[in-house]
């Protein structure tokens, strides 16, 4: 989970971390439909998603309110 300071109020997003098949890793902000950047490692995908929010939040017209995270499962389909 990231915490996001915006004009004193602090938000909590969570932020989903996938590798790709190059090794970079994608980080995905649900909550914040588009708001997503890569990096070459955890911390730098982390660090630059910081960013990212900040600049979601501010170019966009409504308030986005962070969602309470759940959990994450994974599941095996046959195609």
């Amino acid at each position: 989970m990231l915490v996001v300071r915006m004009q004193q109020k602090l938000l909590n997003f969570t932020v989903l971390i996938e590798q790709d098949e190059d090794g970079i890793y994608v980080a995905n902000v649900p909550d914040i439909p588009g708001c997503y950047t890569q990096g070459r490692t955890v911390e730098q995908a982390m660090e630059r998603i910081r960013e990212a929010i900040q600049v979601c939040l501010e170019a966009d017209d409504e308030e986005i309110l962070p969602m309470k995270f759940i959990g994450v499962r994974q599941l095996e389909v046959k195609v």
